[in-house]
């Protein structure tokens, strides 16, 4: 009798659970969490500098706390961005800024190229992020090891000849200075890059009326850390 009770529960549970109820389950309707984000005002570009390097600090130290990775997230941006920050970097692996400045979903811009240069292309994507998103900080990003930097500084450069001669003007100055560096070279690469980027008349302009700043930055990959260039030298 009990062998009998038992046959008939388990028919009973395999017809309530059919592909076509499970499927109807999944259907039925879900709350929605209210999106409180999506409405921040526009930060300022000291504000957006805090925040930057707030986060590279939590990176460096492991410390991570950037949530902003969920589904409510992903359908909070779906129709529109807001991305605070431009980050100018290399497409070299090892270099995520999303990462590096323990930021989320939606909220930097990002324009990625080998070496970092800054063609009309990337100029293009920098002036859209400003005018279009209301980004208000600029950082253009080199780093250590930098491979396409490094081609060019030894003269290895014939299979990136559209890079090298974005790059090469800058580096090769750097290669006259005695006991220059590598790193010297990268950071002489990202200035160039900012100086190609503010001969922009429209990032000129909302420079020049403080809605905007541009920093230059070096990532070193061992350690993870984000440092501001000074604002001369190299």
């Amino acid at each position: 009798m009990k062998a009998t009770k038992s046959y008939i529960t388990l028919t009973i549970l395999c017809v309530l659970l059919t592909p076509q109820t499970l499927f109807a389950a999944e259907a039925l309707p879900v709350t929605k969490v209210p999106l409180t984000t999506q409405a921040q005002p526009r930060l300022t570009p000291a504000e957006a500098l805090d925040r930057l390097m707030d986060g590279n600090k939590r990176f460096v130290e492991n410390k991570m706390v950037c949530s902003d990775k969920t589904q409510v997230r992903r359908t909070e941006i779906a129709d529109k961005q807001t991305p605070f920050a431009i980050v100018v970097g290399c497409s070299d692996s090892r270099v995520s800024p999303e990462f590096a400045f323990d930021q989320g979903l939606g909220d930097i811009f990002v324009v990625r190229t080998a070496g970092n240069p800054a063609s009309p292309v990337e100029i293009d994507s920098v002036k859209y992020s400003i005018e279009h998103n209301h980004s208000s900080i600029i950082i253009v990003l080199g780093h250590q090891n930098c491979g396409a930097v490094k081609a060019i500084y030894d003269n290895n450069d014939q299979d990136i000849p559209k890079l090298s001669a974005l790059m090469k003007p800058a580096i090769d100055k750097v290669k006259r200075l005695k006991n220059n560096t590598l790193e010297d070279a990268v950071i002489a690469n990202v200035r160039n890059s900012m100086a190609r980027i503010i001969e922009s008349p429209i990032v000129g302009k909302y420079i020049k009326n403080e809605k905007v700043q541009m920093y230059g930055a070096y990532y070193d990959l061992e350690s993870g850390k984000i440092s501001l260039l000074p604002e001369s030298g190299l």
